[in-house]
């Protein structure tokens, strides 16, 4: 899969408006990722996918038919690349929400925009300076942090948001590089139908295969049974829809029209909001090393977007 800079088209970068529509998308998503959090205990993730994506594209038919548009997009292979890209990158980041608190996981995916860096320059030929090195070097302090490799704190399922945080980068420089003049409506189209027929396969083939209690217990999230679902959990699936939907179109747009290294680093306002939910929520509270590791991956996305 060659990535390089010639393929990216001629277009001028609107950077202010990427960041506008990144910061409102990531905001979205942080709410959103907080409610899958809170269904997750119930809800396996393949009816998270399913449900939300049922909600999810009449929206996008509907805003189809209001700017008289069509939702395929031009280049079907790399729409498809992308998305599965990114439903494996939610598959680790919500499997993760199952033992890590949602600060944790988040300040670990939130690596990406120094991984997107080091993508930009290795796939798509985008310079990064001397500065922006340091900047990676300071985000790798703050994931040693936030990790706690060697101590009793660590855990294995750290490495999930991680992998998330690499399969994102890698999505989005692929929208930059081969999907840059794809319509969002598109992009986002192509990743929800990608959600609802990898949730409704899924759900049929766990109830075909006869696996034990006991490995249904073990991992609930990834292999229990369809749980019926009452009126507040298809609300809350009709809201993760609605806002997927929307954040969706707009973190692909982001990326279309701006640097991604410099959308990247305003991908950080996730960190707040994901602080902020996880708070509300679940009483979540970071401990110290946590916090330093959030200022030194948030220093660092400074650096790099310099």
């Amino acid at each position: 899969m060659a990535i390089n800079a010639q393929s990216l088209p001629s277009q001028q970068d609107q950077t202010a408006q990427g960041i506008g529509i990144i910061l409102i998308s990531v905001m979205m998503m942080a709410f959103a990722d907080a409610v899958v959090k809170l269904v997750s205990a119930d809800l396996t993730v393949w009816q998270v996918f399913f449900a939300r994506a049922l909600f999810g594209l009449p929206v996008l038919f509907a805003l189809a038919r209001i700017q008289k548009t069509g939702l395929a997009p031009q280049n079907l292979q790399w729409a498809l690349v992308r998305s599965v890209l990114l439903l494996l990158c939610w598959l680790a980041l919500y499997t993760s929400f199952t033992v890590l608190t949602l600060s944790v996981a988040a300040v670990a995916v939130y690596t990406n925009p120094i991984i997107t860096t080091l993508l930009s320059a290795a796939l798509i030929g985008e310079r990064v300076t001397g500065r922006q090195w340091i900047g990676v070097f300071i985000g790798f302090l703050g994931v040693i942090a936030i990790i706690k490799p060697g101590t009793q704190a660590f855990s294995w399922y750290v490495l999930l948001p991680l992998l998330a945080a690499a399969l994102y980068s890698l999505a989005m420089i692929i929208t930059r590089s081969k999907c840059r003049n794809e319509a969002s409506l598109g992009l986002a189209f192509t990743l929800q139908s990608l959600f609802l027929a990898t949730g409704g396969l899924a759900i049929i083939l766990l109830s075909t295969i006869d696996l034990s209690a006991e490995t249904k217990t073990a991992f609930p999230f990834l292999l229990g049974d369809w749980t019926p679902m009452a009126s507040r959990e298809w609300g809350l699936m009709a809201l993760l829809g609605l806002l997927s939907a929307a954040y969706f179109m707009g973190v692909a747009r982001a990326y279309q029209i701006a640097p991604p290294q410099i959308i990247g680093t305003f991908d950080y306002a996730y960190l707040l909001s994901a602080a902020l939910w996880g708070y509300l929520f679940f009483a979540e509270a970071p401990d110290a090393l946590t916090l330093i590791g959030m200022i030194l991956i948030t220093l660092a996305g400074v650096l790099v977007a310099s």
